[in-house]
């Protein structure tokens, strides 16, 4: 994903410097476009020490021309951003001038534009304010809606630049709406490999029942304790929601987790591993493919204690007895009437090496590696997976975990359609 980032004129500039951080941060490639305006209140530097490029701020130097064009720059962005988007720059690129590098650009560009206004509330209540506004986004740019609040000349009212982490949002949503169309035709831009996804997605998985496990298990010490782990279940639900949108119906059996149901999925809600096994049993035969994200514990313990156990003053420590859970996936992997089967490998080391053992001791279809830590897997809305099978691998940039789920679909329906093909 690359992001154009222009900042205009403001006091508000500053929050930009987070903004680009963040896009930084989620793996993006990020350039950024000053006015003149611009200048006076943040240094180009700045910029250039958080995203690793030159701050691009004239239309004619000669110097970062030669490096790299302004059309080109504009057909390089995947997305740009304007934050803050000034009333002058708001005008101007209503009226479709060119009299700046950032005017310029957008005027050059057939991508995704985003738009965030930051002014004095009386410039933005303002009607020729308003009517450039609803101008820019009759020809389908997105504004973000500004804030109310105290402003820097001490008014109060709507004006202020959204937040940084709500612009973000929205470019991240611009990420997940990458077609795939685009992606194949840029050889996959955010994917490592010359593979190509299927673009009738919607075709193929309306017919399709997916069975998705999600979160973690906990497993119980006593009515007071358990054993757990830090899985959110946020990588099944986004596979849930992306399946869902399809048209494909869901089954999704989640542990223990603080996340709404997606729209048009059946939800089972279980909390141990045993619990999860027994919902699994009754739907694997009825599915077309099953995705096991859930994190379920190895172990629980041998004997639940009916009562709190409680701590002795002569006892320095506690041994527990603990048994082997279920082999939920691999029992699954094994039946005669088994779907696809996707399993995942979540690990902290020798990642790669982990989950291509588990694909083969499972008898897996197919199995996603999974780095955890460093701002991945457990705890985060990233992640990026490498996608493995007998014959295949395909490791993902990182991106959103919604990102994640799309590829993933992606990819499962190309295995299967050669498959099927041969």
């Amino acid at each position: 994903m690359k992001v154009l980032v222009g900042v205009s004129g403001g006091i508000a500039a500053y929050k930009a410097l987070e903004l680009v951080r963040l896009c930084v941060k989620a793996g993006y490639q990020v350039q950024v476009v000053m006015t003149e305006g611009a200048k006076q209140f943040i240094q180009p530097l700045s910029f250039q020490a958080l995203c690793g490029h030159k701050v691009r701020d004239s239309l004619f130097d000669l110097e970062q021309e030669a490096g790299m064009g302004h059309i080109e720059l504009a057909r390089w962005a995947d997305l740009i951003v304007i934050a803050p988007a000034s009333a002058d720059v708001l005008a101007r690129l209503r009226a479709g001038m060119a009299n700046d590098l950032l005017t310029t650009l957008c005027l050059a560009t057939d991508r995704p534009i985003v738009f965030a206004p930051a002014m004095n509330r009386l410039m933005w209540a303002n009607a020729a304010t308003q009517d450039n506004v609803a101008a820019l986004q009759t020809r389908g740019w997105q504004m973000i809606e500004p804030a109310s609040g105290e402003q820097a000349c001490g008014e109060v009212g709507a004006g202020r630049l959204a937040e940084p982490e709500t612009i973000f949002n929205i470019i991240r949503q611009q990420a997940d709406k990458l077609s795939v169309a685009d992606i194949n035709a840029d050889k996959a831009p955010g994917l490592v490999g010359q593979h190509s996804i299927p673009t009738d997605h919607q075709a193929w998985w309306s017919d399709k029942t997916l069975l998705i496990t999600a979160g973690p298990t906990y497993e119980d010490l006593d009515p007071v304790r358990f054993i757990g782990n830090r899985s959110s279940g946020k990588m099944g639900f986004a596979i849930a929601e992306a399946a869902a949108e399809l048209g494909a119906k869901v089954v999704l059996i989640s542990g223990p987790v603080n996340l709404p149901t997606p729209p048009g999925v059946t939800r089972i809600d279980v909390r141990s591993a045993l619990q999860m096994f027994e919902a699994v049993k009754q739907y694997y035969a009825q599915v077309n493919v099953m995705i096991g994200a859930a994190a379920v514990a190895d172990f629980r313990l041998a004997e639940l204690a009916s009562q709190k156990i409680k701590k002795q003053a002569e006892q320095d420590g506690l041994e527990l007895k603990l048994v082997q859970n279920p082999d939920i996936i691999g029992w699954v992997a094994a039946q005669a009437d088994k779907p696809y089967v996707v399993g995942f490998a979540a690990e902290t080391q020798q990642v790669m090496a982990y989950a291509k053992a588990k694909l083969q001791r499972k008898g897996l279809d197919m199995i996603c590696a999974n780095q955890v830590g460093e701002g991945l897997g457990f705890d985060t809305d990233d992640n990026a997976l490498t996608l493995i099978t007998q014959n295949q691998e395909w490791p993902l940039a990182p991106s959103s975990k919604t990102q994640q789920a799309k590829w993933l679909l992606g990819f499962i329906q190309q295995t299967l359609e050669t498959t099927a093909a041969n």
